[in-house]
């Protein structure tokens, strides 16, 4: 009766379950890397580090000094933006490959037992110490 509650559960209940903290795992991803956000702040300078406000100065130069370390702020926080989308592509793509194949394989889990009895039996080795 055990045996056949631990298939029943295998194949239904924890089958579903796995499948669900997959998608889980998935967005927690992109929540820890945090992704929307990322994307609503791409052009933002990076760190908020910008140069002081420089209104109410008719110097040319000074003007000048402070568009182009914003300009180059806001560059730098875009590449480490992407960067780090990219990253968070990168993960979740791994992420849904290794559970996709995961997920394909759970059905045949509880068959290993078997299979290795049988192989041992027949004389047949697997494994990767042959």
């Amino acid at each position: 009766m055990l045996a056949l509650d631990l298939l029943q559960w295998w194949y239904f209940q924890g089958w579903s379950r796995f499948a669900n903290s997959l998608i889980a795992k998935i967005k927690g991803t992109f929540e820890f890397f945090s992704v929307g956000l990322l994307l609503r702040t791409l052009f933002t300078p990076y760190k908020q580090l910008s140069a002081e406000d420089h209104s109410g100065k008719t110097d040319p130069a000074s003007i000048a000094g402070a568009a182009f370390d914003n300009l180059l702020s806001r560059f730098i926080g875009f590449f480490v933006r992407v960067g780090i989308i990219i990253i968070s592509i990168i993960t979740v793509c791994f992420e849904a490959i290794f559970g996709f194949i995961l997920i394909v394989l759970w059905p045949a889990v509880p068959l290993l037992p078997v299979i290795g009895l049988l192989a041992s039996m027949t004389g047949v080795v697997i494994g990767i110490f042959n």
